[in-house]
């Protein structure tokens, strides 16, 4: 596709989008319930050919020299067809929210007013790496009555297009507008810029991948951004705490798996705690291979450890989100150093405290500025499905319309409406 028919593709595809957002906000929730139940199957039926195509962004990704967490970001796995086919039933299995009039109060004129949940519209969201958003953002888009136009990343296109062909089948199947979903075809760039700039086909605009893109979109943009910048998470092991437990979630959090915007980045350690903790946990990552960022008292707190990676942190490290088996370790002199830690260096994604103190833990809930705030648990829940909300649109660090992981209400709007008996204002 030339640069000239760039902004004739994207004018077709504003047009279709709009045209299918009225058809999808008027259509039952039987119809699109069945769709998602139409695309759990065929995701599930189609798992060996979606791994064919996988495969191909899989090779093409290692021979142009992606780093492994970055390339695994790009697998679809049986599990990871089989949790987003979960995603789409259980998005099936819940109330449909469109519709629902909340907040109805009798006023004084003799007047009842009150606001429904209505669909955005159209949204277009703008994502790297991860195929499996293909399916999270069509399966909300398809709950919650709107129309969305996707654009993954080039490293990923022969899967998108796969899955998007699935999308598209499951709408028809439900007698849906097969345009409610639909998938950029080219890798081109130039694409984004003019998505981002079509007020009248396009409400919203969600970026989901690297800080770089979501800036990029965010000062180009001529429609509202719905955006998170980057998951430089915490655990914060409080005195008092189980070690054993804190041990455990400050594992899992930074290890079960290093590539998402969940995993935690830094390990803040009470310092009545830290000799007994730090080199527990500073043996837990070594195993593993995680090199650990240090501050003075936490190297000296670790000692002499066999096998293990210290390095001396830099003021940076306390700011930056690795997305790799690195982390960030530094010895606090308690819940108040924690706390402004946190909201200082913190990009107010998701941060834990890990403590058997209920007072913090309520100061830590109420204090902390983050979009999910967690006790005693890993960061590595803060997600769409594991929340309920059946998927995820991505993770909001926005403090309006939506915030935190952004399921079906993050998708809607909305308005005012006034029941009346004749009533006329005097």
């Amino acid at each position: 596709m030339n640069a000239h028919s760039i902004p004739e593709y994207c004018q077709t595809l504003g047009v279709q989008a709009r045209a299918a957002s009225s058809l999808m906000a008027r259509a039952s929730t039987a119809s699109r319930n069945q769709c998602l139940r139409a695309l759990a199957r065929l995701l599930r039926e189609s798992t060996d050919a979606l791994q064919l195509d996988n495969h191909k962004d899989l090779e093409r990704a290692t021979a142009a020299g992606l780093s492994a967490p970055m390339v695994d970001r790009l697998r679809l796995t049986p599990k990871v067809l089989d949790t987003v086919a979960q995603g789409c039933e259980q998005l099936a299995a819940m109330p449909d929210a469109i519709g629902e009039i909340v907040g109805m109060r009798q006023q004084p004129s003799g007047i009842r007013v009150g606001q429904m949940r209505v669909p955005i519209g159209v949204f277009a969201m703008v994502f790297e790496s991860r195929p499996n958003v293909t399916i999270e953002a069509a399966s909300l888009a398809i709950k919650s009555g709107n129309a969305c136009i996707l654009r993954g990343g080039s490293e990923a296109i022969e899967s998108n297009k796969a899955l998007a062909l699935l999308v598209q089948q499951a709408l028809t199947e439900a007698g849906l507008p097969a345009d409610g979903v639909q998938l950029v075809q080219t890798t081109d760039r130039a694409v984004v810029g003019e998505l981002i700039t079509m007020p009248a086909y396009v409400d919203m605009v969600i970026p989901r991948g690297g800080k770089g893109l979501i800036e990029r979109i965010s000062a180009g943009a001529k429609v509202p951004v719905l955006k998170h910048l980057d998951g430089n998470c915490h655990v914060y092991v409080d005195d008092p705490c189980d070690l054993a437990m804190a041990a455990t979630v400050a594992d899992n959090a930074k290890t079960q798996k290093y590539s998402p915007c969940n995993a935690s980045e830094s390990l803040l350690v009470a310092r009545g705690v830290a000799a007994q903790f730090l080199p527990q946990i500073a043996a837990v990552y070594a195993a593993k291979g995680v090199e650990m960022r240090v501050c003075a008292d936490s190297r000296r707190a670790i000692g002499a450890l066999p096998g293990a990676q210290l390095v001396d942190a830099t003021e940076q490290d306390w700011f930056t989100e690795y997305l790799a088996p690195i982390i960030s370790i530094k010895v606090v002199d308690g819940l108040d150093a924690a706390i402004a830690h946190i909201n200082h260096y913190g990009s107010h994604h998701t941060d834990a405290i890990i403590t058997r103190d209920h007072m913090h833990a309520q100061r830590f809930l109420r204090e902390v500025d983050s979009a999910s705030v967690m006790v005693n648990t890993s960061t590595r829940f803060a997600d769409g499905f594991e929340y309920g909300l059946g998927a995820e649109i991505g993770i909001s660090t926005d403090k309006f319309h939506a915030r935190g992981p952004v399921g079906i209400d993050g998708l809607t709007s909305l308005k005012y409406v006034v029941l009346g008996n004749g009533e006329v204002r005097l």
